[in-house]
């Protein structure tokens, strides 16, 4: 790691504005944790493996906690966002897988923090907090994703049970996850109304792991089948119906902490190319005193600084009246992965042939960025969601 004090570059910007001192403290912590439990180059046998130990040492740490409310039945607005978005980006920093099992931990368990019944809290968020259950959340299918309404996962009633039928894709966790948060229709007639919730666990007869997917990054993701799966129907989520709002709710809450991840992964970038700048001779002089150098690193470090900005602003807003942030969240998410991609994009050229040797640091991050301006809503979404918020 090459910034470890995250106090010096960061929180002496926020801190006065957006920032409070127990999210510097946890700052600190979690780069201390970085440091000494996660290290990209010390893969298990798997990757799944690997998974497994991270979210076991995250545990350990006591990092999970921040994915659940302290009080289980206090609701979703007593998670910390500006938490979240401060444990993904030093996560991010390090290691990207380390930050998705972070984030999946959340994702997967926040609807069930947002319309779980008191007793499938019980059930299901200690288990999170403790590491003991890994999470994810099922709602992309071949032929809908940007589209939520377009689901062809269906869920009927038979007494006691709902019997759930169909396919989901890119699946985060998948054949991994001891539990998946399902979106599936309960009236397909009713289009994005007629969407409900479910909890399924691993083990429920007729849920399948069909296949892992293979991406140009680490992260465990596949595609799973419901045949005729059977749930209790105490693990519906709310009621029949509020399964888009559940969702939307539960994307609206984590989108800025996907900047926050891009910010951490383009801050990698840019200390990488500093050091190297630093570092590389050419004509005699180290290439950070060419003024095209510099050119770049200005415009990296500016990109970041307005990234990090809009990304803790989304989140303030959201811990500040815990009211929807729909449009700040979208802009941060916006922003913060497009701008990542330009910082990385740059760091690699400054790196030059360097750049592009697999296993560098500026090539994994390459890889890694890229996948964030794709998932919870691409950046082309993310500006219907500004604009559509304007125009209200």
């Amino acid at each position: 790691m090459l910034c470890a004090d995250w106090t010096v570059y960061a929180t002496s910007m926020l801190n006065n504005l957006l920032l409070e001192d127990r999210h510097r403290r946890l700052a600190e912590q979690v780069a201390r944790f970085v440091r000494e439990q996660v290290c990209v180059d010390a893969i298990a046998d798997s990757e799944d493996d690997e998974a497994r130990r991270l979210v076991e040492a995250l545990a350990r740490e006591g990092l999970l906690a921040y994915t659940v409310p302290e009080d289980l039945e206090a609701g979703p607005n007593s998670l910390d966002v500006r938490a979240l978005c401060v444990l993904r980006e030093h996560l991010a920093y390090e290691s990207s897988l380390a930050d998705l099992m972070f984030a999946m931990q959340g994702l997967g368990s926040f609807p069930v923090t947002l319309a779980g019944s008191n007793e499938l809290k019980r059930s299901i968020l200690p288990r999170v907090k403790s590491g003991e259950a890994i999470a994810a959340f099922a709602i992309t299918e071949p032929e809908a994703g940007s589209d939520v309404s377009a689901i062809q996962t269906v869920a009927r009633r038979d007494g006691a049970s709902y019997v759930l039928d169909g396919v989901k894709t890119f699946i985060s966790n998948a054949g991994l996850a001891d539990f998946y948060t399902v979106f599936a229709k309960t009236a397909p007639e009713k289009g994005s109304k007629g969407i409900s919730a479910f909890v399924v666990e691993k083990n429920t007869p007729g849920f399948l792991f069909e296949e892992k997917i293979e991406l140009i990054a680490p992260h465990p993701i596949g595609r799973v089948r419901f045949d005729q799966c059977r749930v209790p129907a105490s693990n519906l989520l709310g009621e029949e119906g509020q399964g888009f709002k559940i969702a939307m709710t539960t994307l609206d809450t984590f989108r800025a902490t996907v900047g926050a991840a891009a910010v951490g992964l383009a801050w990698r970038a840019l200390d990488e190319a500093v050091a190297y700048g630093k570092r590389r001779m050419q004509f005699g002089r180290p290439i950070s005193e060419f003024q095209a150098t510099q050119m770049k690193l200005a415009e990296m470090a500016t990109d970041l600084d307005a990234a990090r900005l809009l990304v803790y602003r989304a989140a303030w807003m959201k811990d500040l009246d815990a009211g929807r942030v729909t449009k700040e969240s979208a802009m941060a998410k916006l922003f913060a992965t497009e701008a990542a991609g330009r910082i990385i994009d740059a760091a690699v050229q400054i790196h030059g042939g360097a750049g592009v040797v697999r296993g560098s640091v500026v090539e994994r991050l390459y890889r890694e960025v890229r996948a964030l301006r794709i998932y919870e809503g691409t950046s082309e979404i993310q500006k219907l969601v500004i604009a559509s918020q304007l125009l209200k």
